[in-house]
């Protein structure tokens, strides 16, 4: 059996710690399994080195950034390596330059394009634990490149994925995914297992307990990903493929997302062209764009409104003021304090009536909504930030999630 494990930055956190860490490899690797490990650098390591850089400089080199916020995954490996090999265990770290961990060249998020599996099946045949810094790459040319936030994730799924591993766990500081964030309602409760989908929308949406692009992968490659909490014992959450009990659970989650800002471009003309004169500039400035809507048009004129991340809004704004002008709109605007609440199940696509209950739950909580979006297995409205945690009580509560009722077994 082969087992990749990650472990999250909290999981490694202090010396202490990492020799927690080293006892669960160590009790894998008594089971008779091969074990490669993943790991993230120590908690705040990676902030502390990116004050350092902008101390260095108001506008620090991407490539020289990469080179140097990589260094808290290789402390770390390094850190395990040396405490598993003092309880006894033959263990080798191994860089992504040794594996061979291959991205394109964006550096500070960069994506994986190829694992080279030799170097780790060559340690795994010696007996030995492999253990491997996360959240790094080389680009074709040598150059180190990172995977942007939550990249350990991905560099995990991807071990994974290229040793064709038996499982890979994910041990973060909470014991599963929940049906909604427990610091709003303790009533909320862990899943025994969901689907990829669900958790892709479910990471996408604001759910911090995995990374969106590690969910992707293991979707593409049938990567079963448990999450589990390095400080307590327990089951879990499993990640897998659907299966058809879980449609009889129509909402499995409700996400909350305040990380998001609104922009509205105000009395745009409405002719062939518009959206993509308001949008190209977006694109080619890296700036993601989630919801878009579009209202209906009035004497020739239309609203544009689309939400992105708070930290892109200032920039945005400047962008779509100087579309304003080149497209002859009104006015631009951007508000700040909305936030995204959205529900979540694989059931949705087999049970009507969703969205209509959504709505009335809101309306009843004097809840209005700004925004709408859809796709097959969820729902997202935009509100005012204020009655976001108020919304997500309200909705766990009217689809059964709250802990006296849901049925964790799905």
């Amino acid at each position: 059996m082969l087992v990749v494990q990650k472990y999250g930055g909290t999981s490694v956190g202090t010396l202490e710690r990492i020799r927690k860490v080293a006892e669960k490899v160590i009790a894998y690797k008594g089971k008779g399994a091969d074990m490669v490990v993943v790991v993230s650098a120590m908690s705040g390591e990676t902030d502390r080195l990116l004050q350092l850089a902008a101390k260095a400089s108001s506008s620090p080199d991407e490539r020289e950034l990469d080179v140097l916020i990589s260094t808290g995954e290789q402390v770390t490996s390094a850190l395990l390596a040396i405490t598993l090999r003092d309880l006894g265990f033959h263990t080798v770290s191994l860089l992504a330059s040794q594996i061979r961990i291959v991205t394109d060249s964006a550096y500070g998020r960069a994506r994986i394009e190829e694992v080279e599996r030799e170097k780790v099946m060559s340690a795994l045949r010696k007996g030995q634990i492999v253990v491997v810094p996360g959240f790094q790459g080389i680009d074709s040319e040598g150059n180190i490149t990172t995977l942007g936030r939550g990249g350990s994730d991905t560099t995990a799924v991807a071990m994974a994925a290229s040793l064709k591993a038996d499982l890979c766990e994910i041990y973060t500081d909470v014991d599963g995914v929940y049906t909604t964030d427990p610091n709003i309602t303790a009533k909320a409760r862990r899943l025994e297992r969901i689907s990829y989908d669900e958790m892709l929308e479910m990471a996408s949406l604001g759910a911090k307990v995995l990374q969106t692009r590690s969910v992707e992968l293991a979707r593409k490659y049938k990567v079963p990903l448990l999450v589990k909490s390095s400080f307590v014992d327990g089951k879990g959450t499993l990640v897998c493929e659907e299966v058809p009990m879980m449609e009889q659970v129509v909402v499995a989650g409700v996400t909350y997302n305040k990380s998001e800002a609104k922009i509205t471009v105000s009395e745009v003309p409405d002719r062939p062209g518009t959206a993509s004169l308001i949008f190209d500039p977006l694109a080619e400035a890296g700036i993601v764009v989630d919801m878009i809507v579009q209202n209906v048009s009035h004497r020739g004129l239309t609203d544009m409104t689309f939400t992105t991340a708070k930290t892109d809004a200032r920039r945005a704004y400047k962008l779509m003021e100087k579309v304003a002008h080149e497209a002859g709109a009104q006015v631009v605007t951007v508000d700040e304090d909305i936030a995204k609440i959205s529900i979540v199940g694989s059931g949705m696509r087999s049970h009507t009536g969703i969205a209509t209950k959504m709505f009335a739950v809101l309306a009843k909580e004097g809840i209005n909504i700004e925004m709408i979006s859809t796709s097959e297995i969820k729902i997202s409205c935009v509100i005012k930030e204020k009655y976001g945690e108020l919304a997500v009580r309200a909705l766990h509560t009217a689809f059964g999630l709250d802990a006296d009722e849901v049925v964790e077994e799905r």
